[in-house]
């Protein structure tokens, strides 16, 4: 522990919803002398991943979603680095940066708010053939990706090829699939009025779900109304059902269905960071930190963790299930930063701590421009009311003034001269031409 004339050391491990958000509170009620606050992320900014299908769909510049840590936390120290290992009985955390290699970071408190990655299952071809969709990059990629396939496919004559190129394929109904799949295939829709040999019929979206429903976080009957919905839109859904292999690109459904796809979205959950296997914190069976409900690591006073990384009892349903712990979601993450902002600077100063407890508001999804659905206190709404709701809610929850302002700026934008549909695919790969030209 630092000395009484030393700030305390804080550390957080990642720039997310949790790491950001416990920074900006930490930066803004603690005192130079009381504390020093350092903030490790491998990328310099925090994505607001709501907003990446509207990204991926050109109705949002890319860059706005992100919100640059240094700009944000600018009473932080920020290091842009990958944390390898945690050793909390030395008190250290090794970090690396690929451009200046290994280091140790020493703390007094520790906060890991290291999220999520997507949660792979053993499916053959599934590694090499799938795109997630969970950072800002993935998201450029992939709108880059679905304009080069209708690109290929309006300048072939091979129809078997074709109709490869225009099936685009998304697994996993959640909210991140959901949007995500809504979001392209409306922008996909509208860019097919710039192809004279591809028209939305030509295109085969599919939407591959386990569960015998899409959307769990909003009610069953919300969850009907959006299969019908992407269902008039043309796109088949597949409800339990899963994929058994996408290998070559040829995907066999456990219902016997088989074609081939050049496009494979992959949403289908999320596990905890695996970096944290490499730490001597106490996890949980799907590898997440214990936590209590008052966001402290089990057993460890001066460690704290929230968000998608970390089991923390759901108290809202303690009465029917116990065991139950928070959902791995933007709305828990944001509340439970708050709530841990709180509770360390109580803990800091001598008091008391509070339980995290979250009353279910509700959830609101896009489904393209104007379509959306919502289920909030009770109240249901679809179409552009939900929609509205949607993007009035998301622009809310998205940090500092700068960022809610060039969104709504996007949003205007694409109103009065329609979205951009045009595919960068030199982003893809920017040597290749300067590579060709070295060796010619």
């Amino acid at each position: 522990m630092a000395g009484k004339s030393e700030p305390t050391r804080i550390l957080i491990l990642g720039g997310g919803y949790v790491g950001m958000y416990t920074a900006l509170q930490l930066q803004s009620k603690l005192g130079r002398r009381e504390a020093s606050v350092t903030v490790v992320d491998p990328q310099p900014h925090m994505t607001y991943q709501p907003f990446l299908p509207e990204a991926a769909a050109g109705s949002v510049e890319p860059r706005h979603v992100v919100a640059p840590l240094r700009r944000v936390l600018k009473r932080c120290h920020v290091i842009t680095a990958s944390v390898t290992e945690i050793k909390h009985a030395d008190q250290v955390v090794q970090i690396e940066n690929p451009q200046t290699g290994p280091e140790e970071l020493p703390y007094d408190v520790l906060v890991v708010a290291l999220g999520s990655v997507s949660r792979l299952l053993p499916i053959p071809g599934l590694a090499e053939q799938g795109i997630s969709l969970k950072t800002v990059g993935e998201a450029i990629y992939l709108r880059n990706h679905v304009l080069a396939k209708m690109d290929a496919a309006a300048n072939t004559s091979d129809e078997e090829l074709r109709k490869r190129l225009l099936t685009f394929t998304f697994v996993g109904g959640g909210f991140a699939g959901a949007e995500a799949l809504a979001e392209l295939e409306d922008m996909a829709r509208y860019a097919t009025r710039y192809y004279e040999s591809i028209s939305p019929e030509d295109m085969r979206w599919v939407l591959v779900e386990a569960a015998g429903r899409v959307m769990p976080e909003v009610s069953e009957k919300m969850g009907v109304y959006v299969v019908k919905a992407l269902e008039e839109r043309g796109i088949q859904v597949y409800l339990n059902t899963f994929l058994k292999s996408v290998e070559n690109g040829h995907a066999v459904l456990s219902d016997g269905t088989e074609f081939d796809t050049d496009t494979l979205v992959w949403n289908a959950g999320v596990k905890a960071n695996p970096v944290l296997k490499n730490s001597d914190l106490p996890l949980d069976e799907r590898g997440r930190i214990k936590a209590t409900s008052h966001l402290q690591v089990e057993g460890l006073p001066n460690v704290w963790a929230a968000g998608d990384c970390s089991a923390v009892p759901d108290l809202s349903k303690a009465d029917t299930d116990p065991n139950a712990t928070c959902a791995p979601s933007a709305q828990h993450a944001v509340r439970q930063a708050n709530q841990l902002g709180k509770n360390l600077l109580a803990s800091l100063r001598g008091k008391s701590t509070k339980e995290y407890r979250h009353a279910y508001a509700g959830s609101v999804a896009g489904l393209g421009l104007y379509k959306g659905v919502a289920d909030v206190y009770g109240f249901k709404a679809k179409g552009f009311v939900a929609w509205f709701m949607h993007r009035t809610y998301h622009v809310s929850r998205m940090p500092t003034f700068n960022r809610k302002m060039r969104i709504v700026i996007d949003w205007t934008l694409a109103f009065l001269f329609k979205r951009e549909a045009v595919s960068m695919g030199q982003i893809q790969n920017p040597k290749a031409d300067f590579e060709r030209a070295a060796a010619s």
